[in-house]
């Protein structure tokens, strides 16, 4: 699945309000949450130790809700290209959600919706409407409303 191309401000004013796409899978192994463990120092049993997470009401470990949210740029990066533009940010979150838990060894798509286009000086910023889904799951494991300024 290739990423819808947008051409510069014009392209993205365009996107208001409308569906954008969404990602490949990607799977999200206990070596990927390990690293993250490390790289972050937190170590939490529900997340590193497969034999007590097993007993758990989870059945195994699961992703740090921050790893899930850490793979939006990548799988972003598959949903939507933005070209022809001077600089773009990642402006923040408005709203972040994490409804539930990522088990280990499940794999995760990216779900993406625009939604406002604003002018701010130089650029515009757009809302992103974003969902993290679970491969057979009822509910996202994550949901945010992500920023981005894109300047011309």
């Amino acid at each position: 699945m290739a990423a819808r191309i947008i051409e510069g401000i014009e392209g993205i004013r365009g996107l208001a309000g409308r569906e954008v796409g969404s990602s490949e899978w990607f799977e999200v192994a206990q070596d990927r949450i390990d690293r993250f463990a490390d790289a972050t120092m937190d170590h939490q049993w529900i997340h590193t130790d497969p034999k007590r997470a097993a007993d758990s009401r989870f059945g195994g470990t699961i992703a740090h809700g921050y790893l899930t949210l850490s793979l939006l740029p990548y799988l972003l990066g598959q949903v939507v290209e933005v070209r022809d533009v001077r600089m773009a940010l990642n402006y923040g979150l408005d709203r972040l959600r994490f409804p539930a838990p990522l088990p280990v060894g499940r794999r995760v798509r990216l779900e993406v919706e625009a939604g406002e286009v604003e002018d701010v000086p130089g650029g515009v910023q757009i809302e992103l409407f974003c969902a993290m889904q679970v491969e057979g799951g009822r509910k996202p494991v994550m949901v945010a409303k992500v920023l981005y300024r894109y300047y011309g």
